[in-house]
């Protein structure tokens, strides 16, 4: 029997139950080379992911691997001890992403931005997880963006590894959604946690490619 088709509120055409998300987490200025929490190979994986992202926006709507793209972004005001002069790189941080600033944009090597919506996350408190944010528009969190839309799968990729993917891509699954991270569109801080952050991945169910 072949799939239900169905169409989304934006007329855009899904399959049953085959419908699914790519989550760019926190490709931002501030986590690429020459930013201020800057992550080796950031700058690289922003070009890499905006490669992918020019061909799925070439491609016709019907062919498409995603039926949507969205993104994730760190967005402080004032977060508290997240922020440290004296920062222990585990659980406080130099300032970044601080909105207003150029920091908190998306890194030039994304290229193009055709997000179906952005959630920022973290104004007044640390926020790893992109199901932490809100949307701009209506406000909703990402698992509810999601669910709306009927998507039942998502990709993880982006900035970094071991801390803002390895969150996002845990949360997912505890959402329910079947969750894989694209280890090749992501950059870690250190080798050491990204491989643990890998490890608890895959204890967790998600897929790694």
């Amino acid at each position: 029997m072949s799939p239900e088709v169905r169409y989304s509120s934006s007329n855009r055409l899904y399959l049953g139950d085959m419908t699914r998300a790519l989550i760019v987490v926190d490709v931002q200025n501030d986590f690429c080379e020459g930013g201020s929490l800057a992550v080796s190979g950031g700058a690289n994986v922003a070009f890499q992911i905006g490669e992918l992202l020019h061909k799925w926006h070439e491609a016709e709507p019907d062919e498409r691997h995603y039926q949507y793209v969205v993104a994730t972004r760190d967005h402080h005001i004032d977060p508290g001890d997240h922020f440290s002069d004296e920062p222990d790189f585990v659980n406080s941080w130099p300032r970044h992403c601080v909105a207003g600033t150029d920091g908190v944009s998306f890194h030039p090597n994304l290229d193009p931005q055709p997000f179906d919506a952005i959630f920022d996350k973290g104004e007044y408190a640390a926020a790893y997880s992109g199901f932490e944010g809100k949307s701009h528009e209506g406000g909703l969190g990402l698992a509810e963006w999601l669910r709306e839309r009927g998507v039942t799968d998502v990709d993880v990729c982006g900035i970094a590894t071991d801390y803002c993917v390895r969150a996002t891509a845990l949360d997912a699954r505890v959402e329910g959604f079947g969750t894989t991270v694209i280890t090749g569109l992501t950059a870690g801080v250190a080798p050491g946690s990204t491989e643990q952050a890998l490890s608890d991945l895959r204890a967790a169910g998600v897929t790694l490619t």
